[in-house]
């Protein structure tokens, strides 16, 4: 086979898998498993085989004309880089962990037949996205995953939490996509094809009539859909879906699909120098700020995915100084550790017997139970903290390194404005970073065991050093597969050179002693603020920190534990006095908390006047225009009630009124007359 045909069974095979498991699911149950990890392992392989015959070398296009649409013409085209090809590597491998993962995690749920087909179409979408070489093309499967995002984070559709989340993440994205689209129509528009090889050409010569405009416009679909500030507030939230849907949609799909468009367009943004210090501006204080809020909460699936957000901030700030080679090359690092934290946290969750523990102030003390999940998650956060020699100490190094060499001059992709912003923000980060991943390590693993007399016994077991509850072979086999890229893909840079445009990745020596610096600091002050709030915690009786919250519940995200109240019963709402964030960000913690109360402002500027334009639409409509509607009923009403009156069969009314009649016409006759004669 060559290798366009192989490249097009990559995304066929898993759709051919989603359809089939609908088709037979119910028919043939025992097939379900099968046809979700099946096709999805032979993706995976073909896609590794796409990779290596592509060698990183010379770009492989291949396109056959569509439907004619009589102007700008859409073909179905692939477009075989060594950015493709990479990524689609990462796709496969995390969308096949997750399907296996998955076999053990929701063996028992009834709706695993529609949850597998979902992840495989999903999956199938994202790779659409990755191969496309047309613009409408990828728009296709850039759609498909906005729906296939919607019912997945619904999946337990029951619980008023996923049905908002669900809502909400469709809602913001579609948000982002209408501009977006418009913005895809303009680039064709003046580049004269949907080609995304035609359109970077048009950009690189000058080709594009408004690059500033058109530029900006495609910023906010990348933002709703990599969840990039302003339009980033969907992803915590969608935390209400199944871990492994987490894991798949943070690591390899739906929030990569805009980091990588940018890079593919890449020409198109740097054609305005106002649109790169605008990407720029939104990646620091993307990475900033999930950062703080990161570090105030307790939901350990709300951690991560507040540390996703800062990580997509990281590859914005590398495409915003022009380098979209460490764009890529830390969505790849960062889409093995990401995917690895989410399904070791599934694990924990697993282990307790409920899926609604997700509080680390809940967690503590579960090192030694649960060792295979302990043992893989250290080694993602020391990844995420971009601790050498771990795959994001290369990766976050090169984004660094980017961003200082245009910040120096060196670079004339981007103004050196927008290279300082993001240098100075990626070292602010990288000290935030260190520090709740510390943080979260500690809570999940080394905290205090709490003695709330109605946790669940599963968790209880597991403290008391009881038995935890077995988990499957496959889900503590898949957390291995994923610690070795999270341990070795940074060591591979030097191999890997010709997949990123020929540019040397290693890490520039004063970004790389200043990051890692900064990343001790963090990790150390964070541990010693641990020690410290330990020490007071084990001076006061859980009952007491019950009973009189230090700071009140407002100091805990009410949003995040409300699912958990059942759970954790009358303690859900007291703040832990051993959570180190509370003393490290003193009284910025109730605000990070709260993600800087975002949702609140959006519900005032744009919620609560849509509802209240909603009610005077339907008070209108039932008040006024309803009206209207009976008034004008009313009037032939009434005139069939008086011809009505009037024929009833009364010869004597008839004449009556003939003659009545006549005489009227007599009288107006006689008057009319004389008016004449007078004048």
């Amino acid at each position: 086979m060559t290798t366009t045909t192989l490249a097009v069974l990559v995304p066929v095979l898993p759709f051919l898998g989603a359809a089939a498991a609908l088709l037979l699911g119910r028919r043939v149950p025992g097939f379900v498993r099968p046809l979700a990890v099946l096709p999805t392992l032979a993706a995976f392989g073909l896609a590794i085989a796409v990779a290596v015959d592509q060698g990183g070398g010379k770009t492989i296009d291949a396109a056959t004309r569509l439907t004619p649409t009589g102007s700008v013409p859409i073909e179905l085209a692939l477009h075989l880089d060594g950015f493709a090809v990479l990524v689609a590597v990462l796709v496969g491998l995390v969308a096949t962990c997750v399907q296996l993962y998955s076999t053990g995690y929701l063996r028992d749920d009834p709706r695993y037949t529609s949850y597998a087909a979902l992840v495989s179409l999903f999956t199938s979408a994202m790779l659409l996205v990755v191969y496309s070489g047309d613009l409408m093309v990828l728009l296709v499967g850039w759609e498909i995953m906005g729906i296939c995002s919607y019912f997945l984070v619904g999946h337990y559709w029951e619980t008023p939490e996923a049905r908002a989340a669900s809502l909400k993440a469709f809602l913001v994205t579609k948000l982002g996509d209408v501009p977006f689209l418009i913005a895809l129509f303009a680039l064709a528009t003046d580049a004269g094809t949907f080609r995304i090889t035609g359109v970077v050409q048009a950009a690189l010569t000058g080709g594009i009539g408004h690059p500033t405009l058109i530029a900006l416009l495609l910023l906010a679909g990348v933002a709703g859909k990599s969840a990039q500030f302003p339009l980033h507030t969907w992803l915590p939230d969608a935390m209400a879906g199944p871990t492994p849907v987490s894991a798949l949609i943070h690591a390899a799909t739906m929030v990569a699909a805009g980091i990588y468009f940018v890079a593919r367009l890449l020409p198109v943004f740097a054609a305005s120098a106002a649109a790169m210090t605008v990407l720029a501006v939104m990646a620091a204080i993307t990475m900033v700020g999930s950062a703080l809020a990161a570090l105030a909460q307790d939901d350990i699936k709300r951690v991560l995915a507040y540390s996703t957000i800062g990580q997509l901030g990281y590859m914005s700030g590398a495409l915003a100084v022009g380098d979209r080679g460490a764009a890529v090359f830390h969505l790849l690092s960062h889409g093995a550790f990401k995917a690895l934290l989410f399904l070791a946290a599934g694990v924990i969750i697993h282990a307790s017997g409920t899926n609604s523990l997700t509080a680390m102030s809940r967690m503590g003390g579960l090192a030694k139970r649960i060792p295979d999940a302990y043992w893989t998650m250290t080694v993602a956060l020391l990844a995420l903290a971009a601790i050498p020699p771990f795959a994001g100490f290369f990766s976050k190094e090169a984004v660094l390194s980017a961003a200082e060499h245009t910040a120096l001059g060196e670079s004339h992709v981007a103004p050196s404005g927008a290279g300082w912003t993001v240098l100075i923000a990626g070292l602010v980060t990288a000290l935030l970073t260190a520090a709740y991943a510390t943080r979260l390590w500690l809570l999940a693993f080394r905290g205090r065991e709490a003695e709330a007399p109605d946790l669940p016994h599963a968790l209880h077991s597991v403290r008391a050093g009881e038995t935890p509850r077995r988990q499957p072979v496959v889900m503590n086999a898949v957390l291995w597969v994923l610690a070795v890229p999270s341990l070795a893909f940074g060591l591979t840079t030097g191999r890997l050179a010709g997949w990123f445009d020929g540019r040397p990745l290693t890490p520039a020596l004063t970004t790389a002693v200043l990051s890692t610096g900064v990343a001790l600091i963090g990790a150390l002050v964070t541990y010693a603020a641990w020690r410290h709030t330990s020490a007071r915690a084990a001076r006061t009786p859980m009952g007491a920190v019950a009973a009189h919250p230090e700071g009140g519940a407002g100091l805990v995200e009410e949003e995040a534990i409300a699912s958990h109240t059942e759970v954790y019963g009358s303690i859900a709402s007291a703040p832990d006095p051993a959570d180190p964030g509370r003393l490290l960000l003193g009284p910025l913690h109730r605000h990070a908390a709260n993600g800087f109360h975002l949702d609140a402002v959006y519900s005032a500027l744009f919620v609560r006047p849509v509802l209240a334009a909603a009610g005077l639409v339907r008070f209108l409509d039932r008040e006024v225009v309803e009206t209207y509607v009976r008034a004008a009923s009313a009037g032939p009403r009434g005139l069939g009630w008086a011809v009505r009156r009037a024929q009833n069969g009364n010869v004597q009314r008839y004449l009556g009124a003939l003659l009545a009649g006549s005489l009227v016409l007599a009288a107006a006759v006689v008057v009319l007359a004389n008016v004449t004669s007078g004048s």
